[in-house]
């Protein structure tokens, strides 16, 4: 059985980003770190050595997109069994998805409704029927939106001094 190894970053939804980012960074204290080049508004900070906070701008009602990120020890063991449940969500998020540095991503919605993104280690070795599976998509999420504010780089990972 795969089990989760830690949290890894948590999202919030804010409906203005640079208000809210200079609140993290100025007040709160924590470092911007680079973010993935997504097409929407967002900023991601340290935490420490293993945790993050994402902010990414929607003007959603009720959080839709907003989700923990676990990171998991057998990431093929729990693709699997998510799909025999049915409840990997695409959704808010899109497929699931190797990200450019080599994690896994696929987000599940919890018994009572809570968004939970379920990630491994760059370096995990995926199960190669995976990538042929109809869940899965190749590249970045793509919303449509076309707007790229936030700190991003073309280098960005979700792992960080482990």
């Amino acid at each position: 059985m795969a089990k989760i190894t830690k949290i890894n970053h948590v999202t919030l939804v804010v409906n203005q980003l640079e208000p809210a980012a200079e609140f993290y960074e100025k007040e709160m204290g924590l470092e911007v770190l680079p973010a993935f080049v997504f097409d929407y508004p967002t900023a991601f900070f340290k935490i420490n050595d293993t945790q993050q906070l994402h902010l990414t701008e929607w003007e959603d009602a009720q959080s839709f997109r907003g989700h923990i990120c676990v990171c998991v020890d057998d990431f093929n063991t729990i693709f699997w069994r998510m799909k025999e449940l049915g409840i990997i969500d695409i959704e808010p998020w899109g497929n699931v998805r190797q990200l450019p540095d080599g994690a896994m991503q696929l987000f599940v919605r919890d018994p009572s409704g809570n968004l939970v993104e379920i990630s491994c280690e760059p370096e995990y070795k995926v199960d190669p029927a995976i990538f042929e599976d109809e869940l899965y998509k190749a590249g970045l999420y793509v919303s449509g939106r076309n707007d790229f504010r936030g700190y991003k780089s073309e280098d960005a990972t979700l792992y960080h001094g482990e």
